[in-house]
């Protein structure tokens, strides 16, 4: 098992340049899917502005991540014309995280199955 596993690297002493490079490698996966949703939310914000759905970038930007987010608070408030891209952004970004966390997910377990083959 995993923590049978774990113990006789510990009594070996060679968890903990793996644990390390593990954790970095989980660590950048992390920072380059949170990247992906600021550069999806800058680019709802991005046509938000360009198509006059919100009075300037910094509104549009408040609004987008609102949206994204699902967090939508309500105080910047699209152009009625335009009003239908927030919950449209707000199902993007719900999709968006859910394929962040596979992502992580598929990650962790591919670093575990490897760890485990090679105690084979």
């Amino acid at each position: 098992t995993v923590v049978t596993q774990l113990h006789r690297e510990l009594q070996r002493g060679s968890l903990g340049v793996r644990l390390s490079l593990n954790l970095t490698f989980v660590g950048a996966t992390t920072m380059i899917a949170l990247a992906g949703h600021l550069l999806e939310i800058a680019l709802w914000a991005f046509v938000l502005d360009l198509c006059g759905g919100a009075a300037d970038f910094s509104a549009a930007l408040y609004c987008s991540a609102g949206s994204y987010t699902t967090v939508g608070s309500g105080d910047v408030v699209l152009s009625s014309r335009w009003k239908l891209l927030g919950p449209f952004e707000a199902a993007t970004g719900m999709l968006m995280f859910g394929v962040s966390t596979a992502l992580i997910f598929a990650v962790i377990q591919r670093l575990i199955q490897a760890r485990l083959d090679r105690a084979k």
